[in-house]
């Protein structure tokens, strides 16, 4: 629940920079961000899969480049529904969906390194303890290589 939010968040504060960087792409507030980024989730996650199934042969032809279409009407979808977010020329339908992705993944990158960096902080003093044990096993592995090595000169 905590990720759906993280995103949320993320995706809100890429579309306030898109309406910095890329001319046609407005946002009121930021509450409207708020909305646009649950309404761009919801778009993404229920109509852009048919869509791209639907324009799969195009795409194909096209060698990839029709999803920039299809994440621009997904893009321009969301801000149908939601008040206070406009998308207006083909300058924003194209490159307004390209600055969002750039930006959220530069973001989720950011948070992404340092949570990690704080789930690993312990790890130095556990991997001790772990080559403590390590060290009992390769002593115990040494003994069964001597044991097999007097079983195999009894046996010749």
């Amino acid at each position: 629940m905590l990720g759906f939010f993280v995103t949320t968040l993320v995706t809100a504060l890429s579309i306030l920079v898109v309406d910095l960087a890329v001319p046609g792409v407005g946002i009121a507030t930021f509450p409207a961000a708020l909305a646009a980024a649950v309404s761009l989730g919801v778009v993404n996650g229920s109509v852009k899969p048919v869509l791209k199934l639907l324009s799969l042969p195009v795409t194909f032809l096209t060698l990839g480049a029709f999803s920039l279409i299809v994440n621009g009407f997904c893009f321009w979808l969301a801000s149908v529904v939601v008040p206070g977010f406009t998308v207006h020329g083909l300058l924003a339908f194209i490159l307004g969906p390209i600055v969002l992705s750039a930006v959220s993944t530069f973001i989720m990158g950011y948070f992404t390194k340092n949570d990690v960096e704080s789930k690993l902080a312990g790890v130095g003093s556990r991997f001790n303890l772990n080559q403590a044990q390590g060290d009992r096993i390769d002593s115990g592995i040494d003994s069964v290589r001597e044991q097999n090595k007097l079983e195999s000169t009894e046996l010749s």
